[in-house]
């Protein structure tokens, strides 16, 4: 197969680097910005099943590169930073996407799991941030997008190591935007609902409790690659804003609604409802 460069399309930069790049939203979202002509530095602990996503990302976008690692090591996540920095001659995108659930109640947690969930989902992107900071700061431009969840907004039965890590991220990415105002360097805060990604079967994990549809990968790397440009900061993906402002509305209603959900009292079906609700 003939591998040839495409110029990246305006607005979405030309070096981007994408963490939990092997698999779910982060495969998606590189492979959709490579198909833009963006170079794509792809970081994931599975170096094969990077290779799978490097092999798609250079038939457009060439000089992209894998960088396996494990970002529960916020100082190694930061030294890998720099190293893509220096390889590609600068940044243009960071997206902190990689995540690691965390489903068991707080009864059964430990605090070798609660801080493993906060390194990955929280302390490795503010690390990373940190990292290419100075250098776009120095050049006047570059965006962050930190992928959340949902989860980051709503407080979730069984999940609150995870909750805990995406609020923080959330927080972390709010104050991020007033701190940089006016440097050039942009903030985007990604906010997927339930997506049909990896995250629900993994080791170590309590069954999840919503049963209800999912949202595919490349639909929410869509929105993701959309937001780089986009004047906003906050992006719900798919738009599930009215559930929060629900909960912040009626907070006793939220939380009636999911210890319900928590004790099994609401079938699929409800479940469904209220986690996507209609427009308007």
């Amino acid at each position: 197969m003939t591998t040839e460069a495409k110029r990246a399309e305006p607005g979405v930069g030309t070096v981007a680097m994408v963490t939990g790049a092997s698999s779910g939203i982060g495969a998606a979202t590189a492979r959709q910005l490579a198909a833009r002509g963006v170079t794509v530095a792809l970081v994931a602990r599975r170096a094969d099943r990077l290779e799978e996503v490097l092999a798609d990302c250079r038939t457009t976008a060439p000089d992209s590169r894998s960088w396996p690692a494990d970002l529960a090591d916020p100082e190694g996540a930061a030294a890998l930073a720099r190293s893509i920095w220096d390889s590609h001659g600068g940044i243009d995108v960071v997206i902190n996407n990689a995540g690691a659930p965390m489903r068991r109640p707080v009864q059964r947690l430990t605090m070798d799991e609660v801080e493993r969930t906060m390194r990955v989902n929280y302390l490795s992107p503010v690390a990373i941030t940190l990292a290419v900071l100075p250098g776009m700061l120095e050049r006047g431009s570059g965006t962050i997008v930190n992928v959340s969840s949902l989860g980051g907004r709503l407080g979730i039965a069984t999940e609150a190591a995870y909750c805990g890590s995406k609020f923080a991220l959330a927080g972390w990415s709010e104050a991020l935007v007033a701190d940089l105002a006016g440097t050039g360097v942009s903030v985007r805060l990604v906010l997927p609902g339930a997506i049909d990604t990896e995250i629900w079967d993994q080791p170590g994990n309590d069954p999840p409790l919503y049963t209800g549809p999912l949202v595919p990968a490349d639909e929410v790397a869509a929105g993701i690659v959309a937001c780089i440009a986009s004047p906003s900061f906050e992006h719900y993906l798919p738009d599930m804003r009215a559930v929060v402002e629900m909960k912040t509305a009626d907070f006793d209603g939220f939380m009636a609604g999911m210890l319900a959900m928590a004790e099994g009292r609401l079938d699929e079906e409800a479940v469904a409802r209220s986690t996507n609700p209609a427009p308007g």
